[in-house]
């Protein structure tokens, strides 16, 4: 090769490097400046044009799984961002640069000259076809720095994906940390434990923010009022829903309001504040220790079990529909049973029934009214441990429960 010719070899590959070296700055000060992923896109485009010639090239990610055009430029091309990748380039397994025209792709992709498969420990990350490139810029040297340039955006982009996502977990955790307080602190200190009554409750949530709910509120020297509750779905929307059923019905209590207004303002204002077709299943009961009279309101939920000494069986299921479906409740029954010394009364939400085993048998209310008749006479805290440890042998996930768990028990002496 003559001198001249061979400086003006050396002199077309120095204006390469130099371009190939603006490029690579271009780049990095925009992922060093923390711009956005849609900007990082477009300094792609504009680097490739500007800075290397680069006249039509067609970019596409795979995001999750799915292929996408991220960047579609040049004079005369389709809207690629409405054209999946053929099948022809994503069964490529030589993952080497190639003609565009021996894949055969078909008229619309006939502008489009190489195609550059952009790897990452062996898998493709996207693919460049690029056309129309300035002849200085057409050998195999060129098209492995547009894979290494791609290879750098597409590194900065997928970090700020998983420092997104970082943020948005850690964000979830704290909300879920602040729920779970909110639902500790829905739940009563301290039960009633007395000469006359004695109350233990248990809770085992199936998720980190459950949806059901009991309570325990003295009204006066002689009366309580006892709530179990099961909100429709889980999670924060949820445990924000309880949390307003709790105020408001505290609200009521403090104003000595009726049962029946109690419960048919929470129906009132469930149906005010829940979204997304939520609702919330209750039994309400208020005892009153001298007259041993309980006044009781079953708002769609699970029957209570109420066990006699003389083992007879009583279900409290008289009272309402579940509360937030309607803004009225289109029937209220109060209801009034004098409890004999002796008697148990167990309420629950429908996690502690709906237990499988191997056969597909239910545990169900049988279980359950078995279960106290064997029972009954244990402490209140020992018959939760051994009913919860009884579904657990029985259930065929063992201690993975399908729902929450909530058991309110009263023994009345």
């Amino acid at each position: 090769m003559p001198e001249s010719a061979r400086l003006i070899s050396l002199e077309k590959r120095f204006f390469l490097k130099e371009r190939e070296l603006n490029a690579l700055l271009e780049i990095t000060q925009s992922i060093n400046q923390d711009s956005p992923e849609g900007a990082l896109y477009k300094i792609f485009q504009f680097t490739l044009l500007g800075q290397l010639n680069v006249r039509r090239l067609v970019l596409y990610v795979q995001e999750e799984g799915e292929w996408q055009c991220m960047l579609s430029f040049g004079a005369g091309l389709p809207d690629f961002k409405k054209l999946p990748v053929p099948a022809l380039v994503r069964e490529q397994t030589q993952l080497q640069p190639c003609a565009v025209a021996d894949l055969q792709l078909g008229p619309e992709w006939q502008l489009l000259e190489t195609l550059i498969p952009v790897l990452q420990n062996g898998e493709v990350l996207a693919y460049i076809l690029i056309g129309n490139v300035h002849e200085d810029y057409a050998d195999g040297e060129a098209t492995k720095f547009l894979e290494t340039l791609s290879n750098i955006l597409l590194g900065a982009i997928e970090n700020r994906r998983l420092a997104r996502q970082r943020v948005a977990a850690a964000a979830m955790r704290k909300e879920i940390e602040i729920a779970q307080e909110v639902q500790t602190m829905l739940f009563p200190r301290k039960l009633p434990n007395d000469a006359q009554v004695a109350v233990h409750a248990s809770y085992v949530p199936h998720t980190a923010i459950g949806g059901d709910y009991y309570d325990v509120v003295v009204i006066d020297e002689e009366r309580f009022l006892f709530c179990v509750a099961d909100v429709s779905g889980k999670g924060v929307p949820a445990s924000l829903l309880m949390s307003n059923f709790q105020a408001g019905l505290r609200t009521l209590l403090r104003q000595g309001v009726e049962l029946a207004t109690v419960v048919a303002e929470l129906n009132n204002l469930i149906y005010c504040n829940a979204v997304s077709e939520k609702f919330i299943t209750a039994f309400f009961g208020i005892y009153n220790r001298t007259t041993r009279e309980l006044q009781y309101v079953n708002a769609g939920h699970n029957s209570p079990i109420l066990l006699q000494d003389d083992d007879t069986v009583e279900y409290l299921a008289d009272g309402a529909t579940m509360l937030g479906i309607m803004d009225e409740l289109p029937f209220l029954k109060v209801s009034r049973i004098t409890i004999r010394p002796k008697a148990l009364l167990l309420t629950y939400t429908d996690g502690l029934t709906e237990v499988f085993n191997k056969a597909g048998d239910e545990y169900g209310e049988e279980g359950v009214l078995d279960f106290l008749r064997r029972s009954r006479y244990l402490p209140l805290r020992t018959l939760h441990t051994e009913v919860l440890d009884e579904i657990r042998n029985f259930n065929v996930k063992g201690n993975q429960f399908a729902d929450d768990i909530t058991i309110l028990s009263c023994r009345f002496k």
